[in-house]
């Protein structure tokens, strides 16, 4: 049984240094404890962040590898640069704001020792607002190869950040697009449409910090334009139908244009459990 992985996190100044340890910690006290944690400073870091970070690697010197950009590169640069540096072949993603569950990768590892196939594992997550104890909503993603391949021409079918893949798979594909926004719906699709098997674990195995922080990133302009645009690529390989593509239009535009009040009840009636 496959026990060894490494743990992707990429860390930019504006996270809270609090928040920052809760991640670390969650990963720190899995159940299969990871091989490897490596982060990526993307770009100057806070001088609050920095103490984190060397406390942690003062405390777990032979855990950590930090890999350094000078200049703030962007969320897909910035993993594909750390993902380099991973020596295991199985990676596990996770951000630094979120909490992962303490099963979490021994599911996952479960799945890969009994399917050598799979190229990708998620999960569904709990999101909470300010208490990680307060679970406000939980957003399900399909389970099933066929479900997820259907899934992914509209919405994302995977919570990115509890996802594990397997790196030399994620380079068969050149990685993460240089993208601002919505990297992960690029680079996954694409893994669905080049044949690579997926699969979700139907159970919450990680809390998502859903904060207004968030919202307000989702209803940028930036965002929607992003998401419409790597549809419309899908769409023009042939992956996802033009009717998808309008649909996915439509979507973004409403959210775009309405309210962020009006974007929160319909994120909680229609999109989330």
């Amino acid at each position: 049984m496959v026990k060894k992985y490494s743990v992707l996190l990429s860390l930019y100044m504006e996270e809270k240094p609090c928040y920052l340890k809760q991640s670390i910690n969650s990963m720190i006290n899995q159940t299969i404890k990871p091989d490897e944690i490596v982060i990526v400073k993307d770009g100057p870091l806070t001088t609050e962040l920095e103490i984190v970070l060397d406390r942690y690697i003062s405390r777990y010197p032979n855990l950590f590898k930090i890999v350094i950009s000078k200049e703030n590169i962007g969320l897909g640069k910035a993993l594909n640069l750390g993902l380099d540096s991973c020596k295991n072949e199985l990676v596990a993603r996770m951000d630094t704001d979120d909490i992962s569950k303490p099963e979490r990768c021994e599911k996952q590892l479960e799945l890969f020792n009994s399917n050598t196939n799979l190229s990708l594992v998620g999960t569904n997550v709990d999101e909470f607002f300010d208490n990680p104890e307060r679970v406000i909503s939980t957003r399900k993603v399909p389970s099933k190869q066929s479900d997820i391949y259907n899934f992914s021409k509209r919405r994302s079918a995977f919570n990115h950040p509890t996802v594990m893949y397997k790196k030399s798979i994620v380079f068969q594909f050149n990685g993460y697009s240089d993208l601002r926004r919505n990297q992960d719906v690029d680079l996954f699709g694409r893994m669905l449409y080049g044949g690579c098997v997926a699969q979700n674990i139907d159970e919450s195995l990680l809390l998502f910090r859903s904060n207004d922080s968030l919202t307000k990133r989702r209803k940028s302009w930036e965002n929607s334009k992003s998401y419409m645009n790597v549809i419309k690529k899908f769409w023009k390989i042939g992956y996802a139908s033009f009717w998808d593509y309008c649909i996915v239009v439509i979507g973004q535009l409403a959210i775009a244009l309405f309210p962020i009040k009006v974007q929160k009840i319909i994120y909680k009636k229609f999109l989330r459990k």
